[in-house]
């Protein structure tokens, strides 16, 4: 007795099939009450990464905060007035009262010590107790303020229109919410200010919120204009709410999954259900050709049965190839691309077993007229579309070197392209310019020593080392080194407090603002200040055994190669100053520019990998080398040309890019499988050797399910070509051109290699 396919079973028994993929459904949406979420860089590396053992020892050495947010206060006729330092003063006091800031350590006029001398006793209090009432009490707090380098572009801009408050956040705190109050404390006051929030934690954790708001809105529009377009092409609503919820049902599984499984949901995983709509949408090829079978058989159970068997080996290859680029990263050291790479492969591997089991399910509840009246449209004789793709297919078969030596000429530009492509990572551009949070870093690092915070933290072999004339004197050198640097703001280290303490003793003399000779004398020095200074202001630069210490250095952009320019800055410093001190970088820059490159290359890594596996998938599909040489040229040459454009644009290599490039490799391969599998099925079938004729019809046919695919896809992410995040554009561009191009690919360029390549393809010219 022969076994039924699952195809026959899901005809047969219909309703069971929906009942339990509804059931499925049910208890994958329930898991989505325990959801969580992180869109933390640092727990992109697990926590037994170097650099974050590093970062957490440094932080814990220096008794400094993971997180600061910057509030800018700029008024253009100056902050040195009374009615301004009031509102500061104001602002200050109330952001003091906020749930999650450290309020011991925030730094503003009101609250950074200042180091004085009073008699001869050394004195460290905060610069502004009170409010001057007098011209000449502002004009002495002028004075003070630009006399000390110590507040020099960190307090007070060189201009002396701009100042910030600086908010260190305790572990575990909101940075949005947060910002999100000191806005609100800034709005209530009336005057001539204006306020700019800026830092990391209010650009990631922004980012988190309206990332996972856009989804929301964004999934639910696409999906509705994936709808729109799926019933312009087939007029019947039933069958377009069909392919619908084949995408929503495997969503709803792997999410669920995901959820259940205990992992919360990163940057990545929060793509996955755009991946998977459009992964979805190959789903149509179905569609597409049972309404052609059904206008040869006139019985539905039966065009139903023809139409996967005729279309079941490129769906599931597809679903393979697609499927195993992204399991790839399973294989990566990133924990969340490996949970990103196995959720769209789960992903995918599930709409598979729905095209095979729920679609055919709901093609029987569609009545045969309705199906007769669609069908009368899928003849490929009078349809302009295929029509259309007949001709655009003879430009390949007919002039087959023009089109080869054409694509040729496109790839070697591509590559050209491709060669001024940086790789880079910069997460406040990952809004739009006019975005508040964007503004805000531009106006604070335009105006002071910048919001991107980086240290190089400096090891001696012995203690008391740093304490040395020759040590302090080679970090100042240092200091000197990086600030050459144009990405570099502001640098600042226990150097700094020794110099101002050494000059304020002797009178304010600047002759004295220099690191003073002796041991001994620093040593004092440090003692007297760590009597009257708020720990923090020591602890933060040195360690107590004074065997370490800490270089502050602030970046004027969060473009992960500024910190790459400092380490090799420093690099370059040490070799021409060679000093028994070992420096090394760390802090929030330092980390990103870690993360940065370690997700990005790792996401490269997988896509070479995924290169291979698909080749092989090919090759076993097709049960031939040649043929997967083939079908790999349209995938290469939509890779190539598009990065090639986006090297042209000057397009950051970053984190959206990179993992699209996972998506470029599924979505482009598809195509060429579908084409030549139905090709190759053509010529079996009809015993023709007119090649040419063959390659037409695969055009007319299957190529019009192909171009469905395309601008279905194509039209539904053209909507968030108007997201507010630019990570959401570029995946829009990116996906629209992806499919578009790779579909032109594949009608034009198959034909044109298969034609010239016929006799080593078919064994035999034809």
């Amino acid at each position: 007795m022969r076994k039924r396919s699952l195809v026959e079973f899901s005809v047969e028994h219909p309703k069971l099939i929906v009942v339990v993929t509804i059931i499925l459904s049910l208890i994958a949406m329930s898991q989505f009450l325990k959801v969580r979420t992180d869109t933390n860089p640092k727990n992109m590396l697990p926590a037994t990464s170097d650099v974050r053992m590093w970062n957490d020892e440094v932080e814990r050495t220096f008794a400094l905060y993971e997180d600061t947010i910057a509030l800018g206060i700029v008024n253009e006729k100056g902050i040195l007035n009374r009615d301004t330092l009031a509102r500061i003063q104001k602002i200050t006091d109330e952001i003091l009262k906020i749930k999650g800031v450290a309020a011991r350590d925030v730094s503003s006029f009101t609250t950074i010590d200042n180091v004085t001398v009073e008699g001869d006793t050394l004195r460290v209090k905060p610069l502004l107790t009170a409010i001057p009432q007098t011209d000449a009490a502002i004009e002495s707090l002028r004075k003070t303020l630009f006399e000390n380098p110590l507040f020099i572009d960190r307090i007070i801009s060189k201009d002396g229109k701009t100042t910030a408050i600086y908010v260190p956040l305790e572990k575990g705190a909101n940075g949005k919410e947060i910002a999100d109050k000191i806005r609100e404390i800034a709005a209530k006051e009336k005057g001539e200010e204006k306020y700019y929030v800026a830092g990391d934690p209010v650009a990631r954790d922004t980012f988190g919120v309206e990332m996972f708001k856009l989804m929301a809105v964004f999934a639910p529009i696409a999906g509705g204009v994936m709808l729109l377009v799926r019933y312009l092409m087939f007029r019947d609503l039933f069958l377009s709410v069909t392919l619908m919820m084949d995408a929503m049902i495997s969503i709803v599984w792997s999410m669920g999954l995901l959820i259940g499984l205990g992992f919360p949901i990163h940057i990545m995983s929060s793509m996955a259900p755009v991946f998977l709509m459009a992964i979805a949408t190959d789903s149509i090829h179905i569609f597409n050709e049972f309404y052609f079978r059904y206008r040869e058989k006139r019985n539905k159970k039966a065009a139903i049965i023809e139409t996967m068997n005729a279309v079941s080996r490129p769906v599931r290859y597809t679903a393979l190839a697609t499927a195993a680029g992204f399991a790839v990263l399973l294989f990566m050291d990133i924990i969340p691309v490996k949970v990103f790479g196995g959720l769209v492969a789960f992903g995918t591997l599930a709409l598979r077993v729905l095209s095979f089991s729920f679609i055919p399910a709901m093609f029987t509840f569609v009545s045969e007229e309705k199906i007769e009246k669609v069908a009368q449209a899928e003849d490929i004789g009078i349809s302009k579309t295929s029509q259309f793709l007949k001709r655009l297919a003879g430009l390949g078969t007919h002039r087959p070197k023009a089109t080869v030596l054409v694509g040729l000429a496109l790839c070697i530009l591509a590559l050209i392209g491709i060669a001024q492509t940086v790789v880079n990572n910069n997460m406040v551009e990952w809004f739009k310019q006019d975005n508040e949070v964007r503004v805000a870093d531009a106006v604070m690092n335009r105006s002071l020593g910048g919001t991107s915070l980086g240290y190089i933290v400096a090891t001696a072999e012995s203690d008391d080392f740093i304490k040395t004339p020759e040590a302090m004197r080679y970090l100042e050198g240092l200091q000197r080194h990086l600030e050459k640097l144009p990405v570099v703001g502001k640098t600042s280290s226990v150097v700094d407090y020794v110099k101002r303490i050494n000059r304020v003793l002797h009178d304010d003399n600047p002759k004295y603002d220099v690191v003073p000779e002796t041991k001994e004398m620093i040593g004092q020095y440090i003692f007297l200040f760590s009597m009257s200074a708020k720990p923090s202001d020591l602890d933060n630069v040195v360690d107590y055994p004074f065997k370490r210490a800490n270089v502050w250095v602030q970046l004027k952009t969060w473009d992960a190669q500024a910190m790459r320019d400092v380490i090799k800055a420093v690099e370059e410093y040490k070799k021409v100053n060679p000093f028994p001190l070992e420096l090394k970088p760390a802090g929030t820059a330092y980390f990103n520019l870690v993360w940065n490159d370690e997700v990005l290359w790792d996401m490269v890594k997988g896509f070479i990998l995924a290169l291979v596996v698909v080749f092989v998938l090919l090759a076993f599909n097709f049960h031939s080398v040649k043929w997967a040489i083939v079908g790999y040229t349209p995938l290469l040459f939509t890779i190539l040309l598009i990065y090639g454009v986006v090297g042209f644009a000057g397009k950051d290599f970053d984190m959206p890019i990179s993992v699209l490039s996972c998506l470029s490799l599924g979505m482009a391969v598809d195509f060429a499988i579908h084409f030549i599998s139905r090709f190759k099925q053509r010529i079996a079938e009809t015993h023709d050797d007119n090649i040419a004729e063959a390659l037409l019809w695969t055009a007319a046919r299957p190529g019009k399910g192909i171009m469905r695919n395309a601008v279905l896809f194509a039209a539904s992410f053209a909507v968030m070509l108007f997201a507010p995040l630019t990570p959401y554009i570029t995946v829009g561009a990116f996906i629209v051109s992806m499919m578009l191009l790779s579909a032109i690919m594949t009608i034009i360029y198959l034909p044109a290699l298969v034609t010239l390549l016929q006799g080593w393809l078919l064994g035999k010219k034809v």
